[in-house]
């Protein structure tokens, strides 16, 4: 490029920023410019000849301008996997209450005479005397389980039929026979239906101590 070549548009950009800076740091040089933007004449237009005049000018920087860019982050996530263990419960035992027990037992005696039946030794009588004595006990029976007690079927399918147990069945309820092998589902014959107790109504006591005499001793006098 000749002197008298103007400098192209990426060079003036360059000589802009490098007097931006210059002229910061440099007095001298700022009025200088300010002369010149007033309009005072260059000194090579009024001297008849070439006149070589070096002004200090800081250096050149260039300045390079980064522009933020959204930087793509590949974030590790940290999971925390919890491996089953198995859980130690403590079961709370429950100690069955006597009291109902002997309430049932009472029932049974004195509807259906169920006590006096089993301590009684059978072998001396008939199958025909046992069996009617059997009725009178079945009848007794059936009403003290009728009034206290509400029972009902654990499976409702006739018992015979095929069934399937999924996944997850209650084991407290059904009770597997035979062949058991593998996983649920199973598929079997239901052999019984099972019974269940949905609710109980004994009668109300006010003497527990009373209730270990499941019958009187009957004395005539």
């Amino acid at each position: 490029m000749t002197q008298n070549t103007p400098p192209s548009f990426f060079s003036r950009i360059a000589i802009a920023i490098g007097s931006f800076f210059a002229i910061l740091g440099n007095g001298r040089l700022a009025a200088d410019v300010v002369r010149v933007r007033a309009g005072e004449a260059l000194a090579a237009d009024v001297a008849p000849k070439e006149i070589r005049v070096e002004v200090p000018v800081e250096k050149i920087v260039e300045v390079r301008v980064e522009v933020p860019v959204e930087k793509v982050v590949e974030k590790t996530v940290e999971q925390r996997v919890e491996v089953p263990v198995e859980k130690i419960v403590e079961k709370t035992v429950e100690v069955p209450t006597q009291t109902a027990a002997l309430q049932l037992l009472g029932l049974l005696q004195r509807e259906a005479r169920f006590v006096d039946f089993i301590q009684e030794d059978v072998a001396p009588y008939t199958d025909a005397e046992i069996g009617a004595a059997a009725r009178v006990v079945h009848e007794g029976c059936r009403k003290v389980l009728r009034e206290h007690f509400a029972i009902q079927p654990v499976r409702t399918e006739a018992e015979g039929s095929r069934i399937t147990l999924q996944a997850g069945f209650d084991a407290t309820a059904v009770r597997l026979t035979g062949n058991v092998v593998g996983q649920a589902p199973f598929t079997g014959t239901l052999g019984h239906r099972g019974w269940q107790v949905t609710a109980v109504k004994l009668p109300q006591l006010t003497d527990t101590a009373a209730a270990h005499v499941i019958a009187q001793a009957e004395v005539e006098l």
